[in-house]
């Protein structure tokens, strides 16, 4: 559920005051927590925590206009949820180190883990392994995720060249196709004229 608030505050204030008090607890741990290199705005209608192009000029991939995102949170229509880019990245060809090292640290809390590929789903900040969070930020400073981000792009730049070339290779051009020779259709028989000569 993308807010149109232009700035955190803002966004803030527009949520119920119990959903506001839970997001205000996370986002206590990640700025905590999160490198000075890193900045705190609004991002695809959420608070995002993001490299600024004045430390990385190229930008996010998908959009270069946009910083390159490393976490999200947001308060979504069921759940409040916690977005980290920073595990997913490179995880599509097996997990990160880090990613591995966050699911066991969680485990050992005894706390539910409900999360897809970035993306942790919950209900209140309790819910949450926040000193597992914390120090999940501290261990992915900017310098090593932006490393982490172009080892991860530079990987996936042969597989979509090879789509690429597939999709621009001319198809085939068929073979026509040889006609086939035609049967001569069968003539019936003509029935012999019977003879009208009267036999003498």
């Amino acid at each position: 559920m993308q807010s149109k608030a232009t700035t955190v505050a803002a966004y803030l204030a527009g949520l119920p005051a119990d959903r506001r008090t839970e997001l205000e607890r996370v986002r206590e741990v990640i700025r905590k927590n999160l490198d000075k290199a890193f900045a705190e705005t609004m991002q695809y209608g959420m608070i995002g925590y993001n490299i600024p192009h004045s430390i990385y000029p190229a930008g996010y991939h998908c959009d270069p206009k946009q910083p390159l995102p490393y976490a999200g949170l947001a308060s979504q229509k069921n759940h409040l949820s916690l977005y980290l880019m920073g595990l997913y990245v490179g995880a599509d060809r097996g997990n990160t180190e880090l990613l591995q090292w966050f699911q066991t640290a969680w485990q050992k809390t005894g706390k539910k883990l409900d999360m897809g590929k970035a993306c942790i789903r919950f209900k209140k900040a309790d819910d949450l392994a926040l000193d597992v969070l914390g120090e999940a930020f501290r261990r992915l400073p900017a310098k090593a995720y932006i490393e982490q981000y172009e080892a991860a792009l530079a990987q996936s730049k042969p597989r979509t060249a090879v789509k690429k070339a597939s999709a621009s290779k001319p198809a085939a051009k068929a073979k026509p196709a040889k006609p086939k020779p035609s049967k001569p259709k069968p003539t019936k028989p003509k029935a012999a004229k019977a003879s009208t000569r009267k036999a003498r």
